[in-house]
């Protein structure tokens, strides 16, 4: 006799997805969901950053940090404003994998405030001592990887456990910076261990939220063909760009490395190209995810040709940090910002400018590298262009980040605004 299979009810299926919960928050709204401090913060000293780092760079500022100029810029951007923004992310999506109640109010105003001591404490580490500085950096990305595993474990949300996994190994690469800046003078591994965490983490994230949202708007606005969800071809494409990774944080250079760092590049080329990221064109909300992640193979083909010494390691560096990760950091904070202040799902004009501003940034800091004639000029523009993308999105979403709109998402079908 033959058995039977019975497809699971509705409700039975809606059991096995963890649902948010949510309560009223009765103190600032700031510190109802993590993004809306963190998002904000964040984008403001993103902006602020460059604009001080470019007169430090060219010796007409002195800042009071046992960090090179080189050194300072690259740590704050990588270990000060990027984990910024992953923690409010991560703090406003653990509720929505899990099912359980948002870290707000007291909690996150300290980690708030854990997170500001660290951006003194870095500035002025030539006054407080190396140690202590970064003592106070490194506790920041502790805390938030000892919140985000309870909460996962507590919610038994086995399969985002690798998000903590990379978090650890963004502090380990913290604590690693920090101690060869003071020891050898200068930071290496500890730089490539952040870029190659934060680019695995892109790859993971971004893999998943990116064919979503591009699904769910093309079967409303543009129906037909339509983008591969992550599968096993994708877990084999983070599975060798983590190994790539490793090798190029332990040997940059060298012919084995860059035919990895190749190899790698051309996956996530076609990675990109299953996402029909081309039919987005009318939304630049959905299609600015594209864009942004257009820069991780990118980066990883300038890496490659940086491992033959065909061009400047930097080149690749700069392609992964402003393009993949400054563009696709904004598209999330607009986009989430949006969705979880009950905005409609769209890029306004202003949101658009603020894209092409970081583009424009992008595109003029590799230039800068493999155009050192022009490189003043070029490093001024993208500096300035990077200010107006960082502090234009602070300006424009600021209401609604300090605001009282709604702290709960106007989520997309079938998928949150996370």
């Amino acid at each position: 006799m033959q058995a039977t299979t019975v497809a699971p009810s509705a409700s039975t299926e809606a059991k096995r997805i963890p649902v948010p919960r949510y309560r009223s928050h009765r103190g600032w709204t700031v510190l109802s969901a993590g993004f809306r401090p963190f998002f904000l913060l964040g984008a403001i000293f993103a902006g602020l950053a460059i604009l001080i780092w470019l007169p430090f760079f060219y010796g007409e500022l002195t800042l009071a940090t046992a960090l090179a100029p080189r050194d300072w810029h690259v740590h704050e951007m990588l270990y000060g404003y990027l984990p910024a923004v992953i923690t409010g992310f991560l703090f406003t999506a653990i509720p929505n994998w899990t099912g359980r109640l948002p870290i707000q109010g007291t909690p996150l105003l300290t980690l708030v405030v854990v997170w500001l001591a660290g951006r003194i404490a870095v500035a002025f580490s030539a006054d407080t001592g190396w140690l202590a500085a970064m003592l106070i950096d490194c506790s920041f990305l502790l805390l938030v990887a000892l919140a985000a595993t309870r909460e996962i474990l507590a919610g038994r949300n086995w399969r985002n456990l690798n998000v903590v996994v990379l978090l650890s190994l963004l502090l380990t690469g913290n604590v690693a910076f920090h101690l060869e800046a003071h020891f050898n003078g200068a930071a290496d591994y500890g730089i490539r261990a952040g870029i190659a965490v934060v680019i695995l983490l892109i790859g993971m994230i971004g893999g998943r939220i990116i064919p979503s949202f591009t699904r769910n708007w093309l079967v409303r606005e543009n129906p037909g063909r339509l983008p591969s969800p992550f599968n096993r071809f994708d877990m084999a494409i983070v599975a060798v760009s983590a190994v790539t990774l490793l090798l190029w944080v332990l040997r940059p250079q060298g012919v084995a490395t860059g035919a990895m760092l190749a190899l790698a590049g051309c996956l996530h080329l076609v990675r990109l190209a299953r996402w029909a990221g081309d039919r987005t064109t009318k939304e630049r909300l959905v299609l600015v995810l594209h864009v942004g992640y257009a820069f991780v193979p990118l980066g990883f083909l300038l890496t490659a040709a940086a491992a033959f010494q065909l061009v400047p390691a930097s080149a690749g560096s700069h392609a992964w940090m402003a393009g993949a990760a400054g563009i696709m950091t904004l598209a999330v904070m607009s986009r989430a910002t949006l969705g979880h202040s009950g905005q409609q799902l769209t890029a306004s004009r202003g949101t658009q400018a603020i894209y092409a501003a970081a583009l424009l940034a992008v595109a003029a800091r590799i230039c800068a590298v493999l155009q050192p004639a022009w490189s003043d000029a070029l490093l001024h523009l993208a500096a300035f262009a990077w200010a107006a993308a960082f502090l234009g999105f602070a300006i424009l979403f600021g209401r609604l980040l300090i605001g009282r709109g709604k702290s709960r998402p106007k989520p997309e079908p079938g998928r949150s605004a996370t």
